[in-house]
């Protein structure tokens, strides 16, 4: 069966959310997701790990993060920064891998929000995917698991600076 399109299907079937209240306020949750050194240490699910990570951020920037995982296995990622509103808001996609060169196979687009709520940052992450196969695909891998376990990590990490 052939992938469904995008103008085929309403949006909210391709989307995937994670909504946390964190305690850090919106400019350091922000900073987690932008900072490289900072990603590093909380990006995915431990036992998973970020060995390289580098982020252009500005609209129109790219990013590159590798993921390894505890046998080896590495996961290259490549996007762009579609919009950037310094501790409010970071939409990306691996639509371009960079410098609007598009990728062989995109898979999402990220919208990310970051909400202050009295001195806390209430934390929302919409992924929206080409196709319901790719949101599927996504869910299967362990979506709300694995952002679910790396924005615990991210929380961890926040409060210790």
């Amino acid at each position: 069966m052939p992938p469904t399109k995008p103008a085929e299907v309403p949006l909210s079937e391709r989307e995937l959310t994670i909504t946390r209240l964190i305690d850090a306020p919106p400019e350091k949750v922000f900073r987690a997701w932008t900072d490289p050194a900072l990603m590093k240490e909380w990006f995915c699910p431990r036992p998973w790990t970020t060995p390289h990570i580098e982020t252009d951020v500005r609209t129109g920037g790219s990013s590159y993060v590798v993921m390894q995982g505890p046998n080896g296995e590495k996961i290259d990622n490549r996007g762009v920064y579609l919009e950037v509103i310094p501790g409010k808001k970071l939409v990306f996609t691996d639509a371009y891998v960079k410098a609007w060169e598009p990728s062989n196979k995109p898979f999402m687009t990220g919208i990310l929000t970051f909400e202050n709520e009295g001195g806390k940052t209430r934390y929302t992450a919409h992924v929206y995917h080409w196709n319901i196969e790719d949101r599927k695909a996504h869910e299967q891998m362990g979506f709300k698991e694995g952002w679910g376990k790396a924005t615990d990590q991210m929380e961890a990490l926040l409060k210790r600076i």
